[in-house]
C-alpha cells in the first residue's frame, strides 16, 4: 500500500520531521540575557527535566505509571501519558496534534543533558517510514492484522514501504487454523478462535506473540467480546447436544470459568449493552437461549422460528434482533424483560445482522434476494430494501457508510448513512475490490473481510480469491492500494489502533507493554507549535522474563516449502539454548508431523549432520500442508514447547493455477 492511503496526520507530522533540520536550533536556543522566568518555569526546575518541557509558552508534562503490577517493568502493561498547558494560563492546550515513539536510550541517543539533535534526526527516519530504521514502540496510527486460511495471521504496518509496497512486520504462527478473533484493546490482547484445537489463542498486540491458549470447549467458533470487556463468550458447534452451547471466558485473566449448554446447532452471540443479557441462537433447534451474565445461568429459551442465523443487538430500542434464515423474519426480544415483543416479516434468505455504532439502523443482508433489508429500530420496521450485488453476506459501518460483501461479485456496495430513514431513498453506489468475487477463494472464516480504517474515512477489504487486502478511500473510483499476502490465503482483517488518545482536552494516553528493560527515550513530535523533544522513563528488569530467556528453543533452517505427493524431505534445524547458542550432541531429537486439519501424528528420529545442525526425513504421502514440530526431553525441549515448520504436498505434476475467471452477468447499478 502506498504512504498516501494512510493517516492524514501522520503524513502531516512527516512533512514536520522533513523540516525539522530547519527549526531544531532554534528549538534549542538558550533564553535571552535577562529573561525573567515564569511561574510554570520555575516549577519545571523543581521537576525532573526528563519529564516536563517548557517552551514557547507550552508546558508538556510526560508520566509512565504501570496498569500491571506495582512498578514499570518489563513486559508489563504501562501508561505513558503527556499533558499539554499553556504557559501563563495553566489551562490545557487545544487543538494538539501528536506524534510519539519509545526505543531503548542507546538508539536514539536522548540521554540527559546530551544534544538532542540525533533524536530528532531519527524521528524524521521514523516519519519517512525508512526500512530497516524503526522504533521498539510506535504510538501513532494502527496495525493492520490479516486472518490467513492456514494457521498464521499477518501484520502489516501500513507507515512502512519497500519499492512503494507496505512492509510485512511480521506472522504470527498459531497451532491450528483460525476462525474469528475478538480485541480486547485495553489489555493488548486479540482472542482467536481455533476450532480444531478447541482452544482460543491469545496474542499480544505489542509483541504479535501467542501469549497463551484458553480451552474452549468443542469446536470453537464465534467469539465475542461483551462491551464491558468482561466476558469472552465463544460458540461451541458441537456435534452432541450436551457439548452444543457457548463457554464464557474471563477476559483478563484468560481462563474458561462456565460452560453453557444452549442446542444444538451453529452459534451467534449478542450481549446488551448494560452487560446483563447474552442472546445465544441456536441454529438447529430454531431457538434463541436467554443468559443471565450476572449469574451466568441460562433464563429461558424463546423460539424465533425454523433456522436463527444471525443476533444484534440496538443501543437505542434496547432490544436483541434475531434473523431467521428459512422463514424471512426479525424477531425483537426486549432486553429487559427478556421476551419477544415484535417480528419483522421480509423474505426467506436472511442472514448477518448487524446495527451502527449508535444503534439507530440495523441492516440485515437477504443472500437469495440480494438486498439489504434497512431496520428501524424505533418503530421495528423495515423501512428500505435497496439492491445490493449478488448474494450479500457481511455488513460493516464507517462513520457515514454501510458496507455489503457479495459472495457473487467482487464489487462492494456502499449504502449512505445520512440517506437513511422514512420518506428518503437510500443512495447506493460500489467499487470493485479485485477482479473476482470471494466464493471463488474456497472456505472463508466466520471473522469479517472488511474493516474501517481508524480514524479516516476508508476501509479495507479482502479479496480471498486474489489474496489481497485492498484500501479504499471513500469518494474515491476504486481502491487506491492493496497488499498482496504471499505465502498465505487471507480470509479476514482487522486493525489493532496504536494511537495515542485525547482522553481529555489537552491530556494524550497511550497503552502499552514494556519491550525491554532498561533507560528508554520517548520521543515526541507536536505540529503546533513546532517542536521535537526526547523524554526519558526507567524500565525495570522482569525476573520470570529473565527465567523464561533460559528457555531452548528450535530454529528452522531456511528451506523449500513446497513438493510433490510421496516425496521424502529432509527438514533441518537448531536447537537452541536460552542465549541462543546451538545445543551439540543431542541424541533424543525427535520430530512429529501430521497432515492438517487432524491426520495421526507419525514421527521422524533427527540426527546431528552438522555441530548444533539436526536433520529428520519426513515423508509426505498424501496432498496437503504439514506441520512439523521437534522435541527433545535431555534439552527440557517438548512439541508445545516449540514452533512449527509447515510443508505442501502438491499433487504430482499439478502447477498452482489461478482462480478461474468469474462469469459475467450484467450488473444493476445502484
Amino acid at each position: 500500500m502506498k504512504t498516501r492511503g494512510f493517516p492524514s496526520a501522520a503524513l502531516g507530522l512527516m512533512m514536520l520531521a522533513l523540516g525539522a533540520g530547519a527549526f531544531a536550533a532554534a528549538d534549542e536556543k538558550p533564553k535571552a540575557a535577562g529573561e525573567k522566568p515564569k511561574a510554570a518555569a520555575k516549577e519545571a526546575k523543581k521537576k525532573d527535566p526528563e519529564s516536563r518541557l517548557v517552551r514557547d509558552g507550552v508546558v508538556i508534562d510526560f508520566d509512565v505509571k504501570p496498569v500491571e503490577g506495582d512498578a514499570v517493568m518489563e513486559g508489563k502493561l504501562a501508561e505513558v501519558r503527556f499533558r499539554f498547558t499553556d504557559e501563563r494560563t495553566g489551562k490545557p492546550l487545544q487543538g494538539v496534534s501528536t506524534g510519539a515513539w519509545m526505543d531503548v536510550g542507546a538508539n536514539i541517543q536522548g540521554q540527559a543533558g546530551a544534544d538532542q539533535k540525533d533524536c530528532k534526526e531519527k524521528i524524521g527516519l521514523y516519519l519517512r517510514g525508512a526500512v530497516g530504521i524503526r522504533p521498539l514502540v510506535d504510538l501513532n496510527g494502527y496495525y493492520l492484522l490479516v486472518l490467513n486460511k492456514d494457521p498464521t495471521i499477518t501484520v502489516i504496518d501500513p507507515m512502512v514501504s519497500m519499492a512503494g509496497r507496505t512492509s510485512t512486520l511480521q506472522v504470527i504462527p498459531l497451532k491450528r487454523p483460525p476462525m474469528d478473533w475478538a480485541n480486547y484493546s485495553a489489555i493488548k490482547h486479540l482472542f482467536i478462535s481455533m476450532p480444531a484445537a478447541g482452544k482460543v489463542a491469545v496474542v499480544d498486540t505489542e509483541s504479535f506473540k501467542v501469549v497463551g491458549e484458553v480451552d474452549a470447549g468443542s469446536n470453537p467458533t464465534r467469539v465475542v467480546l461483551q462491551p464491558d470487556n468482561r466476558y469472552l463468550w465463544v460458540g461451541n458447534n458441537a456435534k452432541e447436544a450436551k457439548d452444543s452451547g457457548v463457554t464464557v471466558i474471563d477476559a483478563k485473566e484468560r481462563k474458561a470459568v462456565k460452560f453453557i449448554a444452549t442446542g444444538r446447532g451453529h452459534h451467534e452471540i449478542a450481549v446488551s449493552d448494560d452487560n446483563r443479557t447474552a442472546f445465544v441462537t441456536n441454529r438447529d433447534d430454531g431457538t434463541v437461549t436467554v443468559i443471565d451474565v450476572g449469574t451466568l445461568a441460562k433464563v429461558k429459551d424463546i423460539k424465533t422460528g425454523s433456522v436463527p442465523l444471525s443476533v444484534a443487538f440496538s443501543s437505542l430500542s434496547k432490544a436483541a434482533y434475531v434473523s431467521d434464515g428459512k422463514e424471512g423474519t426479525v424477531t425483537v426480544i426486549d432486553g429487559a424483560k427478556r421476551e419477544e415483543v415484535a417480528k419483522m416479516k421480509a423474505k426467506p434468505g436472511l442472514g448477518p445482522l448487524r446495527f451502527t455504532s449508535d444503534g439507530r439502523f440495523g441492516m440485515v443482508v437477504n443472500t437469495a434476494e440480494s438486498v439489504v433489508n434497512v431496520i428501524d429500530p424505533g418503530t421495528n420496521e423495515i423501512i428500505h430494501s435497496p439492491k445490493v450485488q449478488a448474494e450479500p453476506f457481511q455488513v460493516i459501518f464507517s462513520r457515514d457508510f454501510a458496507y455489503v460483501r457479495s459472495l457473487g461479485s467482487e464489487r462492494v456496495t456502499m449504502i449512505n448513512l445520512t440517506s437513511l430513514g422514512k420518506g428518503k431513498e437510500p443512495i447506493v453506489q460500489s467499487f470493485a475490490a479485485g477482479s473476482y468475487p470471494p466464493k471463488q477463494g474456497g472456505d472463508l472464516a466466520l471473522a469479517d473481510t472488511m474493516v474501517p480504517a481508524l480514524g479516516e474515512a476508508a476501509a479495507f477489504v479482502v479479496s480471498p480469491a486474489e489474496n489481497s487486502t485492498y484500501f479504499y478511500m471513500e469518494g474515491m473510483n476504486a481502491p487506491m492500494s492493496s497488499y498482496q499476502g504471499r505465502g498465505h490465503l487471507a480470509r479476514a482483517v482487522t486493525v489493532i489502533d496504536r494511537s495515542l488518545q485525547e482522553v481529555e482536552t489537552g491530556v494524550f494516553v497511550g497503552r502499552l507493554r514494556m519491550p525491554v528493560a532498561g533507560r528508554m527515550d520517548v520521543a515526541l513530535s507536536v505540529d503546533q507549535p513546532k517542536m521535537l523533544h526526547c523524554f526519558a522513563t526507567q524500565v525495570k528488569a522482569n525476573p520470570e522474563l529473565e527465567e523464561a530467556r533460559k528457555t531452548v528453543m528450535v530454529q528452522f533452517l531456511p528451506q523449500q516449502r513446497k513438493f510433490k505427493v510421496n516425496e521424502k524431505v529432509n527438514v533441518r534445524f537448531k536447537v537452541l539454548d536460552g542465549g541462543g547458542m546451538p545445543k551439540e550432541g543431542l541424541k533424543d531429537v525427535t520430530v512429529r508431523y501430521f497432515r492438517v486439519p487432524a491426520s495421526p501424528p507419525r514421527h521422524a528420529f533427527g540426527k546431528e549432520v552438522e555441530k548444533g545442525i539436526y536433520e529428520a526425513t519426513v515423508e509426505l504421502d498424501e496432498v496437503g500442508a504439514y506441520y512439523v514440530y521437534v522435541s527433545s526431553a535431555s534439552a527440557g525441549l517438548t512439541f508445545e514447547d516449540a514452533s512449527f515448520l509447515s510443508l505442501l504436498a502438491n499433487p504430482a505434476g499439478a502447477a498452482e493455477k489461478a482462480p478461474a475467471p468469474p462469469k459475467k452477468t450484467p450488473e444493476k447499478k445502484g
